[in-house]
């Protein structure tokens, strides 16, 4: 079905698909370089300073931290059965009197320290710090004026998103905000339910609440309906937790609830006012392509606005990224693509990111307790391999719900900024090689599936595996683990090979002096002295 039909079929739910300047706010801009449409999005060019980037760290933290039982809490409380609900009933009560509006009473994020936090990630060599602006949940973490249910008037009542732009600004760190509310609308659909057995059979969870149902409680004069946003039928198979995914793409054919104008112009609104407020650096959208798209047109006015913003600001120069799942070729051109929990197996043409959590998305005690955050080592080599493919990292470090970060998922960040603090020039303003790597590893590279998800999956890394990135006329050889033998074997650098030419001077990063090599048809072989330091995680060569 194409999108003119879409259009037609579902009418006045449809904003307008071409706005004139003033609806974009652009009236006294004169010429509007862009339009918010795709084909004039493709004229967008990714910034040198994310380019050379490489590495941000990323706060994904918000109230469904608070109940530390992991990610999409707000969702997974009100599915009667699962892990989440029977923790809620046991630590809150039943769905039907506290809600998860009423988690986020009880956020108050009174542990929360924006500067010490951001020296830490400074020191970790990361170049730009992103916050989540809202979730899924629909709370915005910032002021604003379009939507009572933020930050500043409940939970914590403090503006998160400042906090973190203030803290990250004076380290001359970039700053980004990730979006992810534009799918509050079918993903809240479970607070709609009831229980379907027990002693509170049939009685409706606080999902349909209304402002004059809160007369007398802690949430008097706000509305629960501009937070869950459910008053409208479900979408098709909604009693099935899976079927979200199904329809995570606004496919009419999908069955999935459409949204009303007014929920998309808010949305709209809202990040618009983000943008303005606290002028990002980056944009995260949460969504296939952009925001509400195709069955609204208002991710396209907010990217058209967001850069021609950006234009304005810099002399006729776009300067900020827009993060964006799922991209085919074209829109892969229009923004940033981002890959979910996996990475690519090939050096991508335009530069891409990766965004991966050490822990769960939301803070999980269970994975501390079971010592599951990924390790600096891993950590690293994914930051390694995805750079050697021209991609970014963001990394998400869980914080519990005070705002404070725990002392295994410290040791973490201590242990990337320790490899970073030696080896960063490898990774920092370089680019890839006309190829990223060898070795075993390489061979067994799992498969990349719609958004990601593919970490983990292959071969792990070990010193037999060699990532390249480059900075001028140096070339870094990064090799993924401890070194056990005497000297590195370098296949791509043998003499005749594709792009190599003659090696002049090897060094070794963290080590005073040159190493000796010989360079023939077989490759570049490098001896290793004794003196030289050894990292678990990995050593680079610096080779001239």
């Amino acid at each position: 079905m194409n999108r003119r039909t879409v259009i037609k079929m579902l009418g006045a739910t449809i904003p307008a698909l071409y706005l004139s300047k003033n609806s974009l706010g652009l009236s006294n801009w004169g010429k509007v370089p862009f339009k918010p449409d795709w084909s004039s999005l493709e004229n967008y060019r990714v910034p040198d300073w994310f380019r050379d980037a490489k590495f941000g760290i990323w706060a994904h933290w918000g109230p469904q931290c608070q109940p530390e039982r992991g990610d999409w809490y707000a969702r997974g409380m009100y599915e009667e059965g699962s892990d989440q609900y029977k923790y809620h009933v046991e630590k809150y009560g039943h769905p039907s009197v506290f809600g998860f509006k009423d988690v986020i009473n009880e956020w108050k994020a009174e542990k929360w320290d924006p500067e010490a936090l951001m020296d830490l990630y400074k020191r970790t060599g990361a170049q730009y710090f992103m916050t989540l602006a809202n979730h899924h949940d629909n709370l915005d973490l910032y002021e604003s004026s379009h939507h009572k249910w933020n930050s500043i008037n409940v939970g914590p009542k403090k503006d998160i998103v400042l906090g973190w732009e203030k803290a990250a600004k004076k380290r001359r760190l970039r700053f980004g905000v990730s979006v992810h509310a534009a799918h509050a609308w079918t993903w809240y659909e479970t607070a709609q339910r009831s229980d379907k057995q027990g002693p509170l059979k049939g009685v409706p969870y606080d999902g349909k609440l209304t402002k004059a149902d809160g007369k007398g409680k802690w949430w008097e004069g706000y509305d629960p309906q501009e937070l869950y946003v459910q008053n409208h039928p479900l979408s098709k198979g909604s009693e099935e937790g899976h079927t979200i995914h199904r329809q995570w793409h606004w496919d009419i054919d999908t069955g999935v609830s459409i949204p009303s104008a007014s929920y998309c112009e808010n949305f709209k609104d809202r990040t618009l006012e983000l943008i303005d407020k606290y002028n990002p650096d980056v944009v995260y959208f949460d969504d296939t392509a952009l925001p509400l798209w195709p069955i609204s047109n208002v991710g396209l006015e907010i990217a058209a606005y967001y850069y021609n913003k950006s234009m304005k600001q810099n002399k006729g120069k776009v300067d900020v990224v827009i993060n964006g799942k799922i991209l085919n070729e074209q829109q892969r051109k229009c923004m940033v693509w981002d890959i979910e929990r996996g990475q690519s197996n090939k050096i991508e043409p335009e530069p891409w990111q990766t965004c991966t959590c050490i822990g769960a998305w939301h803070y999980d005690r269970r994975v501390y307790d079971n010592n599951h955050y990924k390790s600096a080592k891993t950590v690293v080599h994914m930051l390694v391999d995805v750079v050697s493919k021209n991609g970014n990292l963001l990394l998400s470090v869980p914080l519990r719900g005070d705002g404070s970060l725990d002392d295994k998922a410290r040791k973490v960040v201590e242990g990337i900024a320790s490899w970073m603090n030696i080896n960063s020039e490898s990774i920092i303003g370089t680019r890839p090689w006309h190829t990223f790597g060898e070795g075993p590893a390489q061979l067994e590279a799992p498969e990349l599936h719609a958004q990601g998800f593919n970490e983990g999956r292959g071969k792990p890394f070990t010193s037999e595996d060699i990532r390249f990135t480059k900075k001028g006329n140096v070339l870094y050889a990064i090799i993924m683990g401890k070194l056990d033998k005497e000297s590195v074997k370098i296949v791509s650098l043998a003499k005749g090979a594709t792009d190599t030419k003659t090696v002049k001077k090897v060094n070794m990063l963290g080590y005073k002096g040159n190493l000796s090599f010989v360079q023939d048809h077989n490759g570049l072989v490098v001896r290793i002295p004794e003196a030289a330091p050894q990292d678990d995680i990995g050593v680079v060569l610096k080779i001239s």
